[in-house]
């Protein structure tokens, strides 16, 4: 893919430094949880919940290592696309004047998403483990609606903020 767009390197600054340690002390944490209760668990879990937060679907209790497993495919991933700014995608023409705080921009949507997904993914599987040891949650009244009501207000924000950040 060939860009006429500037190559520079996006300084960390302080918030991007915390929601980066935010994340992967979820991710240790979900790996470390995991470990620790998976030789508890029965060799059948619950693997899939419906809007009531009650269980509807097994699963070997195997099925729980994809969580953390996807959360740190992801979290690699994103971190390595973060790396080059100038192949993300942008609804305005990337300038030398403008790169530094569009692609500011696009790292941090990466950071927070990652930090977003790994949130989701240690909820389920704490939720997963608890309800295989009979400790009920109300998981269903209110994960399903936080969850669509950020992932539908994020991408609103970002439009608004990015309109604003390229007006001059």
């Amino acid at each position: 893919m060939k860009t006429n767009r500037p190559r520079i390197k996006v300084p960390y600054e302080t918030l991007d430094m915390i929601v980066d340690l935010i994340t992967v002390t979820i991710l240790l944490l979900l790996f470390i949880y995991t470990f620790m209760s998976y030789s508890d668990l029965p060799d059948i879990i619950p693997s899939h919940f419906n809007a009531k937060g009650e269980v509807d679907g097994h699963s070997q209790k195997s099925f729980l290592w994809l969580l953390p497993s996807f959360g740190l495919i992801m979290f690699v991933g994103l971190s390595i696309l973060n790396k080059f700014p100038h192949i993300h995608n942008y609804m305005v023409n990337i300038t030398e004047d403008n790169a530094l705080k569009n692609y500011r921009l696009s790292t941090r949507i990466l950071r927070f998403t990652n930090l977003f997904v790994i949130l989701i993914f240690a909820v389920i599987a704490f939720h997963t483990i608890q309800s295989t040891k009979g400790n009920p949650s109300n998981l269903g009244s209110w994960f399903i609606p936080v969850t669509i009501g950020i992932s539908v207000m994020l991408p609103v924000f970002i439009l608004i903020y990015s309109r604003k950040i390229n007006k001059s």
